[in-house]
């Protein structure tokens, strides 16, 4: 991607010079519209938050209730806006763009072009002194501080998985596969004998009477120990006879020469390193639990129209 998404603050003036024509608009009828004055690529258009929604339009979103709440638009009618003197104000004394600072300093600036009444509109807080203002909208913010929380829960967990005995991860590998929904509704899973599994640690029966199974490799190996090929045509070897397909997982990472042949072989391995199967261990709920969880709250615009 060659251009870069601009931050909500980036959105300020590029809003205000989109109503400029005193057009009344509704909310959802901003952003694209915004878009396309900026040329804003599709490849941009097309990214997304964790929501699923559009991030241009979220940070637009942001923008415009700022924009609301600070006097630069008015609300004409239910869920949509219009340019106000204040706005017109704004576009004229930053001409190439605005931040949130920028705009709050006008109601001390004894200088500014906008009069003492129409400061008066300019009413949401100041920022703390001392702090710089993130480019990040809230929802960024919340996303940001979330993923964050992952990645350490994801290291701590790969971290227990390895000082663990290898029967415990081989139990923590079915468990997962379970809960992902393999094996069905009737389904089991098991873990082969240590002494005897021939190259197959785990057997989960997709159906009642174990006629298709998901035949598993797990190994517990420490960061520094990757996974090489040898492992894999082992693994392939065992499958002969049981399977045309299988899953080998390790809490290291598989080699390149492990990665091509797992992609040549004609039985189809499926790879999972430690990083993903600690990321699905969080996603499907396995050794995690939650401690608290918070709505976030948006507007209901089709409410008011």
């Amino acid at each position: 991607m060659t251009e870069r998404m601009l931050t909500w603050e980036g959105f300020l003036i590029p809003i205000l010079r989109a109503m400029e024509d005193g057009t009344i608009r509704s909310r959802r009828e901003i952003p694209p519209i915004v878009a396309d004055n900026l040329k804003l690529p599709d490849e941009l258009r097309q990214v997304l938050i964790s929501s699923r929604k559009p991030m241009y339009a979220d940070r637009i979103g942001w923008a415009v209730s700022f924009l609301f709440r600070n006097g630069a638009l008015e609300r004409a009618r239910r869920g949509h806006y219009v340019i106000s003197h204040v706005g017109r104000q704004l576009i004229s004394q930053f001409p190439n763009g605005a931040r949130k600072g920028d705009i709050l300093a006008l109601d001390q600036d004894p200088q500014s072009p906008i009069r003492p009444s129409e400061k008066s509109d300019l009413k949401a807080h100041k920022i703390p002194e001392g702090l710089e203002e993130d480019a990040l909208t809230p929802v960024e913010q919340i996303e940001s501080g979330v993923s964050r929380i992952r990645e350490e829960v994801a290291s701590e967990l790969l971290s227990k998985l390895q000082g663990k005995e290898p029967g415990f991860f081989e139990q923590a590998v079915v468990k997962l596969l379970l809960a992902m929904g393999y094996g069905g509704t009737n389904g089991t899973g098991a873990v082969t004998q240590l002494s005897n599994d021939g190259g197959i640690d785990g057997v989960i029966d997709e159906d009642i009477l174990g006629l298709n199974g998901v035949y598993i490799q797990a190994k517990r190996y420490a960061d520094s120990n990757s996974v090489g090929r040898p492992d894999l045509q082992a693994f392939v070897g065992a499958l002969s006879g049981k399977a045309d397909s299988g899953v080998f997982i390790t809490t290291s990472r598989f080699s390149d020469h492990a990665v091509h042949y797992a992609s040549n072989v004609p039985t189809r391995i499926i790879l999972i390193d430690g990083k993903r199967f600690t990321d699905l261990m969080i996603r499907f709920g396995v050794g995690v639990q939650v401690r608290e969880t918070h709505k976030v709250v948006e507007i209901d615009e089709d409410f008011f129209e």
